[in-house]
């Protein structure tokens, strides 16, 4: 299983990017947001990958961070969801995004796909709300590509195809689903409130996000 590639962008296609490891290109198929992220010609780029296998087949999919492939394999559990279909959901919305989309069950903010109706945007909705609790209190979302530069040599490649080292960030939505579940409040229903309360307030720190889902949790009347 090809987990990771590091290489030389040698191409950019509409879909995809060809990048040469140490003398072998390899398709990887990727989505609008990621392509648009990644470095130039002749600059050095890394993904996580995904490969699929087919009787007819064999497809590599490429993901800038564990959390968008994790939600990339989510996503195309969904029967009627393949990677195409996963690709253009995460392209348009990011897996922050489709992880609020399920969690306040906005099959709206899924249609926005290209190729994605309302059927199919009601049952990812509805299969994956369970499960976006989970991908949500993620901590880990350290991208994979490493700093951009030029290889010009064997040496150059070992030496700069090493990602520089990032200092652990905070995931105010972990934080705040785990103190929440702390007060006694379920997955699903932190999930929403979180979600809810991060579309209405994006900029929002832990505490002041907490202080906004529990409002929202608070009984009504």
């Amino acid at each position: 299983m090809i987990g990771k590639l590091t290489g030389v962008v040698d191409m950019r296609g509409p879909d995809h990017v060809l990048l040469d490891v140490r003398g072998v290109g390899y398709i990887v198929h990727v989505s609008d947001r990621t392509l648009m992220g990644l470095p130039g010609r002749g600059e050095v780029a890394a993904l996580y990958t995904e490969l699929v296998v087919r009787e007819d087949l064999m497809q590599l999919y490429g993901f800038p961070t564990l959390l968008e492939k994790e939600w990339h394999r989510v996503l195309t559990s969904v029967q009627g969801v393949g990677a195409k279909a996963s690709l253009a959901i995460l392209g348009a919305l990011g897996p922050e995004g489709v992880a609020r989309a399920i969690a306040l069950g906005d099959s709206a903010a899924l249609r926005k796909a290209p190729g994605v109706g309302p059927k199919l945007a009601q049952r990812i909705a509805l299969e994956l709300k369970e499960k976006a609790p989970a991908l949500m209190s993620v901590t880990d979302t350290t991208p994979a590509a490493p700093a951009r530069t030029t290889m010009t040599d064997d040496a150059a490649v070992a030496a700069k195809s090493r990602p520089a080292p990032i200092p652990p960030a905070t995931n105010v939505t972990a934080d705040a689903m785990s103190a929440l579940g702390n007060l006694g409040y379920g997955p699903s229903d932190t999930a929403r409130a979180v979600a809810e309360a991060q579309a209405t307030t994006p900029d929002a720190d832990t505490s002041a996000l907490i202080r906004a889902a529990l409002r929202l949790l608070a009984p009504k009347g």
